[in-house]
């Protein structure tokens, strides 16, 4: 699904109704695709403007390779829950800046973890039609498990009304350190959305494209592509 989805200039209870309207088109199935380039998204917000980082890493080897960053006076209020229609126009106008699109994006947010399963990275993965993660740095929703203490430790996000349907996963990216939560946006499953948040992950806990569209977004430089 690609085009307009819906107007942005809504109300939070019609927008909660979007979000259960485009959760049935979402597509929680991996390609198999070549992914050469990976994407970072992340939205700083600075009294009512919000700036949009998209920056994209080359894969495996993470190297960045560029950034765009777009600005705007944020749409809508500051609804738990809501985050894409407050982020989602400014992230709409930076993507529009880029001449080369990733084949996978990380968003700093969730996915379909979410209680209408409807988050950021679910969102606009479908504006977007790429495969899309969400990796949030907090639970949104759902009974965490406790992984091992280990990198790569992996346990599952359960729902509180039905503990046999799996949200997410919590995954430790690095030991001994708060793990993050990763669930699927659009055009992925949760055990590729899993495997490449931890290949993503370099020295930090935070994936390397996350933790680049974050900085860039708090007004920092992406740092330039090593020759080799």
């Amino acid at each position: 699904m690609d085009g307009k989805l819906h107007p942005w200039a809504v109300t939070p209870k019609q927008a909660a109704g979007i979000q259960m309207e485009l959760r049935h088109f979402l597509d929680l199935t991996w390609d198999e695709r070549a992914v050469d380039l990976v994407g970072g998204i992340d939205v700083s917000v600075v009294r009512d403007t919000a700036r949009a980082a998209v920056v994209v890493l080359g894969f495996p080897d993470l190297r960045p390779r560029g950034s765009v960053t777009a600005e705007m006076k944020t749409p809508f209020p500051y609804v738990p829950g809501l985050l894409s229609f407050r982020e989602g126009p400014v992230i709409l106008a930076a993507w529009e800046k880029l001449d080369w699109k990733p084949d996978l994006v990380l968003f700093d947010g969730q996915g379909t973890a979410h209680p209408r399963g409807m988050g950021i990275a679910a969102h606009m993965g479908l504006w977007l039609d790429v495969p899309t993660i969400g990796v949030a740095k907090s639970r949104l929703c759902g009974v965490a498990m406790e992984p091992g203490p280990r990198r790569g430790a992996v346990a599952d996000l359960l729902d509180e009304a039905d503990p046999r349907r799996v949200l997410g996963a919590v995954v430790r990216t690095k030991d001994s350190t708060h793990p993050v939560f990763v669930s699927p946006g659009h055009r992925i499953d949760l055990a590729h959305a899993v495997e490449f948040t931890l290949r993503c992950v370099a020295s930090h806990r935070l994936p390397e494209p996350i933790r680049w569209a974050h900085h860039v977004a708090g007004g920092g430089a992406l740092a330039p592509a090593q020759p080799g």
